[in-house]
């Protein structure tokens, strides 16, 4: 396993919080994971223009000693120079807490194509050139190659929607070295029916029209079946865990059976319910 150079602990289980909820909300919601001993906060960005990295900057400010990860800064909508600058005025106050996520996102959101793996190439040489260490930056890589990548250039990787049969290949492909870090979403429910309509309308729109993503389910046994239409009960039910405290953190192992370092759960939950209370829950079975 690489580890990250001294001061940055990411632990084996850490806390990721959607856009979907706004930036108030995810500061006090990182404030309250810290306080249930989560060691990192994964702020997730989508394909938002975030140059300035100021959510991470006032998160890290409102908290001791949380690491705080971004998942991601998409390359094709952030500027590399201003990343670079943002990053080098945090890193001055929270270096050993900050790490910077980064990747391609989808090409649905791009209006000017480039080849995706030159534009990450092009970008991690940008990190290099401005000072960004190695080991304070991740990549958000599916594939093969981009894993590769990832483990050249960077900590590790931090996939996302992803089943632990990827973590399985990702460590196989990559060695002990790298930092595998993939995301999970959970629901907190043991009614199958309850949690997959949860589940299913998070994963449903947009991710699953999403080639990135629906090329790497096929590569792992799912076929059109089960991503059309919402997603089938097989699949949902892969990518969104469901059932009790103990049988969440049960699935959630598997992950690191299968040779991740570190998992960053994300709660779901239906709308205006507070991820906070199975967040809570969870801490007592995984921390």
């Amino acid at each position: 396993m690489r580890t990250p150079s001294a001061g940055l602990q990411l632990g084996r289980f850490g806390a990721w919080f959607n856009p979907r909820y706004g930036d108030d909300a995810r500061t006090e919601l990182v404030v309250h994971a810290e306080s249930l001993g989560f060691p990192t906060a994964w702020l997730g960005f989508g394909q938002a223009s975030i140059s300035d990295l100021a959510l991470v900057e006032r998160v890290l400010d409102a908290t001791t000693n949380i690491t705080v990860a971004t998942a991601i800064v998409n390359m094709w909508t952030n500027d590399a120079a201003e990343i670079v600058e943002a990053y080098q005025r945090i890193a001055v106050h929270y270096g050993d807490r900050f790490l910077l996520g980064v990747g391609v996102g989808h090409p649905e959101s791009i209006t000017t194509f480039r080849q995706p793996y030159a534009v990450m190439v092009d970008y991690l040489d940008q990190l290099d050139a401005g000072g960004v260490p190695e080991d304070r930056r991740i990549l958000a890589a599916l594939g093969p190659r981009a894993l590769k990548l990832a483990a050249d250039r960077t900590l590790g990787t931090h996939p996302y929607l992803v089943v632990p049969d990827h973590t399985r290949d990702a460590r196989q492909l990559l060695g002990p070295d790298a930092v595998i870090a993939p995301e999970q979403m959970v629901v907190l429910e043991t009614d199958p029916t309850i949690a997959r309509g949860i589940g299913r309308a998070w994963v449903a729109d947009p991710y699953l029209k999403l080639r990135n993503y629906t090329n790497n389910l096929r590569r792992y046994g799912y076929t059109d079946d089960d991503i059309d239409g919402g997603g089938s009960n097989r699949l949902i039910d892969a990518l969104v865990l469901h059932g009790s405290n103990d049988e969440i953190a049960t699935a959630l192992h598997a992950h690191l059976d299968a040779g991740a370092d570190h998992v960053a759960v994300q709660v779901l939950t239906a709308d205006g319910v507070n991820p906070m209370v199975a967040y809570q829950q969870l801490a007592g079975v995984l921390l």
